[in-house]
């Protein structure tokens, strides 16, 4: 598939962008580390893209004693004042929504399509920060004391931290940082290196949203730096949460840190997801979404379908059509923001070469690719991270089956009950999302019971792929156990406390107890 033009100065332009761009920013003003500039190399065609100066843990500090003086005037404005500058935000995204997109996807190789969604994921988590402002409830509670009344209120619990992937460059940062802004929380956010531009895009535009609103200096806070940035966030006591994004070794190192000093940890780490595909599924429908959960991305979702388990009376019949469905996607490989690309190309080399080594294993192990899993060569192809996605037969307990390659590969089992598809299914120590396909509600409620899927997810008729902002969304096990976004996963950004107050002349004892004086 032809390569788009290289990118004009105007893309850059357009975000205010200067050469070298400065790597921190607290909402108002840009701070820039005086050290050596790093530039990446887009994944489309090769090219470095513009520099940044990465933020080094003196300015790093600078940052975190704004957001703590920020929290204290942030935290006493009521939460439907604070959600104003979300809600001028959102506005602006959506006359940005093509322009960001457009930058997403050619700094990390997604789609234009789904760049655009992910945008779309950021502007739908505003309307909901808008509508939780007038959300956050607490709860009565009868009390067994005479003339006492208990209740539960909520208060902000302080900085926040935020750790973010590359894959989802900006939508996940909004899942914490909109929420929590809400909450009454200012936010200190360190992205992936892989992904500085988007993020120092986004930021560009609610520069704009926190002038007019009169934000104060602080509430929101951006640091580009290494892992050594994001090892100081997880040591931070000034730092009550951290909310991290990535693989599971990152997550472990956080989680430990964190727990040293007694903070909060909120974990989204990865995913081995896996769809069931029993006798009684509509095959058109899961064929669809198998397709999707297993190709978009490039197969660098914590989402992405990473094993397909089919009953053995369909196993052959639905394989064959996948491969052939594969066939044709892999024929729209290429440039993500040409309209008639499916798939573009993984994040770097190093992504590609790690797919090869997981390849090269599971064939050890004796399975067979029945499909793809070359790196692709060519003009159109340059830059060395473009692959075709793998369809290989696997079987679970396999070390590379029980881990996550950031990549498209899709094994496939066999089973003959539903009982041993579910145990394949939770037979991995990561538990983010998972599916069934079946028109059997016998099958589709054992799935969803206590003795089904072991997920943070689990889908009827629906891939593991593309959850909703207004559902809670994380993982157990490995995952994390994290929750992020909609439903009451705002509760993991504030403090709770139960309040007890006596209106009468007396004061009764907990328990029936007595103490007289």
């Amino acid at each position: 598939m032809p390569m788009t033009a290289a990118p004009k100065a105007e893309w850059w332009q357009a975000f205010g962008f200067s050469d070298p761009q400065p790597g921190a920013t607290t909402g108002r003003e840009s701070l820039a580390y005086q050290g050596t500039p790093y530039a990446n190399l887009s994944p489309v065609d090769g090219e470095p893209l513009p520099a940044v100066l990465h933020s080094g843990v003196a300015i790093y500090d600078q940052v975190v004693e704004k957001a703590q003086q920020a929290f204290l005037e942030w935290r006493a404005v009521p939460p439907p004042r604070r959600a104003e500058v979300i809600r001028v935000f959102g506005e602006k995204l959506r006359r940005r929504k093509a322009d960001l997109a457009r930058l997403i996807s050619y700094e990390i190789g997604k789609i234009y399509q789904e760049a655009l969604g992910e945008v779309q994921e950021v502007i739908d988590m505003c309307d909901f920060g808008v509508g939780l402002s007038r959300q956050l409830y607490g709860l009565t509670i009868a009390s067994e004391r005479p003339n006492h009344r208990m209740y539960e209120q909520w208060h902000p619990l302080g900085v926040v931290g935020i750790i973010t992937a590359f894959n989802f460059p900006v939508a996940v940062w909004a899942w914490n940082a909109v929420i929590a802004a809400v909450c009454g929380d200012p936010t200190v956010w360190k992205p992936s290196e892989k992904a500085p531009l988007s993020a120092l895009a986004i930021f560009s535009i609610l520069r704009e949203a926190i002038e007019e609103t009169g934000v104060p200096e602080g509430v929101f806070n951006l640091v580009v730096g290494n892992a050594e940035i994001g090892q100081h966030m997880a040591c931070d006591a000034r730092l009550p949460l951290i909310s991290a994004t990535g693989s599971v070794r990152m997550g472990r190192s956080v989680a430990q840190q964190v727990a040293k000093r007694l903070g909060r940890s909120l974990l989204e780490l990865g995913g081995n997801n896996a769809v069931i595909v029993t006798p009684h599924a509509n095959l058109d429908l899961a064929l669809r979404a198998v397709t999707f959960a297993a190709l978009g991305t490039s197969g660098q979702r914590c989402t992405t379908l990473r094993r397909l388990i089919l009953h053995e009376e369909i196993y052959d019949a639905f394989l064959g059509r996948l491969i052939r469905i594969y066939e044709q996607a892999s024929q729209r490989i290429g440039d993500p923001l040409h309209p008639d690309t499916l798939i573009g190309p993984l994040i770097d080399k190093n992504a590609a070469a790690a797919m090869q080594e997981a390849l090269a294993e599971v064939q050890k192990e004796g399975g067979k690719v029945l499909f793809g899993g070359e790196v692709l060569e060519g003009p159109a192809y340059r830059s060395g991270c473009y692959v075709r996605p793998a369809i290989v037969t696997a079987e679970n307990h396999w070390p590379v089956v029980q881990r996550e390659t950031f990549a498209p590969i899709l094994y496939v089992l066999k089973y003959r009950t539903l009982e041993e598809a579910i145990a394949l299914q939770n037979g991995v120590p990561q538990g983010l999302s998972s599916s069934i396909f079946t028109a059997n509600l016998r099958e589709a409620e054992l799935f969803l019971s206590a003795r089904g899927s072991d997920c943070g997810i689990a889908n009827v008729n629906i891939g593991p792929s593309g959850a909703e902002i207004g559902g809670a969304f994380g993982g157990e096990k490995e995952t994390g156990g994290g929750r992020e976004a909609g439903s009451d996963a705002w509760k993991a950004y504030m403090r709770r406390q139960t309040v007890t107050i006596n209106y009468g002349t007396d004061l009764p004892l907990a328990q029936g107890i007595r103490f007289e004086v």
